[in-house]
């Protein structure tokens, strides 16, 4: 049994959480604070005797940055999980929260209905497992969720909504046109994992990027905004029809899928929204699908750390259309080694590395600085 401290300020929160994970079997809440200092005062007393933290973001006396911060301070070694509403301030704390060193969030529901509903059940179980290394049960994923165990089932066809809108994959031929894309997929970790790289790559790298991050919609603007900050290229949440340019970094947005199409010779996003594979949307399987075929001389496939088992399939298939480049992060170094260690299991990766290599690497294996 996993004993889990619940802090929250809000008694429905706290009274719906405690329900979810008591019903579990494998999973109690030890213990509930109603705000950050009480909280800290209860893990300081009983260090030790809790598995996973649950932490709201905002709270009275302190907030879930600053428990978290304490934390650190205190030597307390233990996964913390946010709670977040969706909010532009919520969504920015959270973020900020996962740079800290938070192990994942997830979504808080806006009223006692939502709350009841399997997505938010599926996501939170779904993150204690990964939080507490426990053997998963098969849970229902017929939602949009955070995060994913499950390996991804090839989905045929599209959606009447990207139907009306025409794909083009031209089959590649010659040289290609001399331009190299670099294309990641991350899940849980990967926030953190992302100001560990993106910023450290050069300003002139030369190449397009796309990220694929699990998140919903309302977050990855405010991961885009982030590490725009403190990153020398160019990043910005993705945008339905912008052109894929040199030394800019596209995240895709949250509760779409991301395609990449051929418009009158240029690389053009496509946010559609096709149903989640896997409960995933975005989905990296369907960006690197999307990528089969296209001019690019070299595509640089980067799978950092996350649970379940997106990508695989989707560079597996890009692999045999295109020159493709494969970098997974080693398994010390990752929050979660389920999508990179799918992808190197699978024989698909080119370089397992931690992750102060990758950025190096990335550099390296686009040829052109």
């Amino acid at each position: 049994m996993k004993n889990i401290l619940l802090v929250d300020d809000s008694a429905l929160i706290r009274r719906v959480i405690s329900d979810i994970i008591n019903s579990d079997g494998r999973f109690q809440v030890k213990d509930i604070a109603r705000d950050g200092l009480e909280g800290l005062n209860q893990l300081l007393k009983n260090k030790g005797s809790y598995d996973v933290a649950i932490l709201d973001v905002n709270m009275p006396k302190m907030t879930g940055l600053e428990l978290l911060a304490e934390m650190g301070k205190a030597k307390i070694k233990i996964p913390a999980i946010m709670v977040s509403t969706l909010v532009k301030e919520g969504a920015a704390e959270t973020i900020k929260a996962l740079d800290l060193g938070a192990f994942d969030f997830v979504l808080k529901p806006d009223s006692y209905d939502k709350s009841r509903e399997d997505d938010f059940r599926t996501n939170l179980i779904r993150s204690l497992e990964a939080a507490t290394k426990t053997p998963t049960k098969a849970l229902s994923m017929s939602g949009t969720g955070l995060t994913d165990i499950t390996p991804n089932k090839m989905i045929t066809g599209l959606s009447s909504n990207t139907a009306t809108r025409s794909l083009v994959y031209p089959k590649r031929t010659g040289a290609g046109n001399g331009k190299v894309l670099i294309a990641l997929a991350c899940s849980t970790g990967g926030p953190k994992a992302l100001q560990n790289v993106v910023p450290m790559l050069p300003r002139r790298i030369g190449a397009g990027m796309l990220i694929v991050q699990h998140m919903p919609e309302g977050f990855t603007k405010s991961l885009a905004d982030r590490l725009h900050e403190s990153s020398k290229v160019n990043v910005k949440e993705a945008e339905d029809g912008d052109i894929i340019k040199e030394n800019h970094l596209y995240i895709a947005k949250g509760g779409y899928q991301l395609r990449v199409n051929v418009q009158s010779g240029e690389s053009v996003i496509l946010l559609v929204k096709d149903p989640p594979r896997g409960g995933l949307r975005p989905c990296a399987d369907i960006m690197y699908e999307s990528l089969m075929g296209s001019a690019y001389d070299k595509i640089v496939c980067v799978v950092l750390t996350g649970m379940g088992a997106d990508a695989k399939e989707g560079i597996r298939q890009l692999k045999q259309t295109n020159n493709v480049y494969v970098i997974a992060q080693d398994e010390p170094t990752c929050t979660v080694y389920g999508m990179p260690r799918m992808v190197a299991e699978a024989g698909l990766a080119d370089e397992v590395l931690p992750l102060n290599q990758i950025a190096g690497a990335i550099v390296k294996a686009t040829g052109v600085y």
